[in-house]
């Protein structure tokens, strides 16, 4: 069973990373072993990664993962093609969990009711008008971020606001179309958001963002190396090792894998500082209850401003996050220094 996890994973490395490792690590050591080393991959490896590998390396480790604890494997070959070529999630998912997804389907192969398909073209029409709202979004930034450094300080903060916006109408609005497609089918896939940008700490963030992305990475990566069994120094390693991870799976790019040391950052803050402020903010309310009769309207008034200044911090990390995603480090810095510049 491990030999067969360790041919998903070395297929995911093999066809997405190599030209990475190569031009982003080895060329830094040995310019004319990389040029060779590139010679010899553009021989060996397609133009572009077969389509949906991360996917399907995910999926695939998870079903072997879960056969290997002891669940039933999939018998019938009609049905494991199923799950592992299901058209909808194919490209962007949402991660399919096989038993889940095998019960589910099982239902919608003998019977589709009038709700399925009612919710189902409900929600692909959502997804259909985020995607729209997403292109809209995406021209206008294009657009922008050419006079970036000229235009005005108003106008900066709208483009990282659009930014933000933009990333989750195109994501949430695939998922919803993914989610509804199926669901006329009589299948549900899993949820993969739940208002993110409601969230008012980065652990809330990311139990509401790519939720089947966040679950696996707990699951698979972050509870095997310990998860936060072991102290907080290794709980802090943990999340970083499993949050770079997590960065590295959107792209074979240095700026992913900040992101996710940054998430990791911000995840360790949310887990330890947030826990402590959060704990003096909540004394100091009860305090002020208890011994200010008469002042409740005043305590409800600063656990208001509480929360409303948690939202507002978490929405600014995350947008700033969005930032080191899409650019390079240095053109990520030049536009969030540019926001506080008149």
């Amino acid at each position: 069973m491990l030999a067969w996890i360790m041919v998903c994973i070395a297929s995911l490395l093999f066809y997405k990373y190599t030209n990475f490792f190569i031009q982003g690590i080895i060329a830094n050591i040995s310019p004319s072993f990389a040029d060779e080393g590139d010679r010899i991959s553009k021989e060996l490896l397609p133009g572009l990664p077969p389509l949906a590998i991360s996917f399907f390396t995910f999926e695939f480790v998870h079903y072997l993962v879960e056969i290997y604890r002891g669940h039933r494997p999939i018998r019938s070959p009609i049905t494991f093609a199923l799950f592992s070529i299901y058209w909808p999630s194919l490209v962007a998912g949402p991660i399919k969990r096989y038993r889940q997804f095998v019960t589910s389907a099982r239902r919608g192969m003998h019977q589709v009711e009038l709700d399925d398909i009612r919710a189902g073209a409900i929600r692909v029409s959502i997804g259909v008008m985020k995607k729209f709202l997403a292109d809209v979004l995406s021209g206008w930034i294009d657009f922008m971020d050419d006079n970036y450094e000229v235009i005005p300080t108003g106008e900066r903060w709208l483009v990282f606001v659009a930014i933000g916006a933009r990333i989750l109408l195109d994501f949430s609005g695939y998922s919803d179309m993914a989610i509804g497609f199926a669901r006329l089918m009589g299948i549900r896939l899993p949820e993969n958001f739940r208002w993110p940008y409601l969230a008012n700490s980065i652990n809330d963030f990311w139990h509401r963002w790519h939720i089947s992305l966040s679950s696996w990475i707990r699951d698979y990566v972050y509870i095997p190396l310990g998860g936060n069994r072991h102290g907080i120094p290794r709980k802090v390693v943990n999340l970083m090792v499993a949050m770079s991870l997590c960065g590295l799976w959107h792209g074979a790019a240095w700026n992913f894998i900040l992101w996710g040391l940054y998430q990791g950052i911000g995840l360790v803050l949310s887990a330890s500082v947030g826990r402590l402020i959060r704990s003096g903010a909540g004394y100091v309310v009860r305090h002020m209850a208890v011994c200010v009769p008469g002042n409740a309207q005043i305590c409800q008034l600063i656990s208001g401003l509480w929360l409303a200044s948690c939202w507002i911090s978490t929405l600014f990390f995350v947008f700033v996050g969005w930032l080191l995603f899409f650019y390079p480090a240095s053109k990520a810095w030049s536009m969030l220094s540019l926001l506080f510049t008149m």
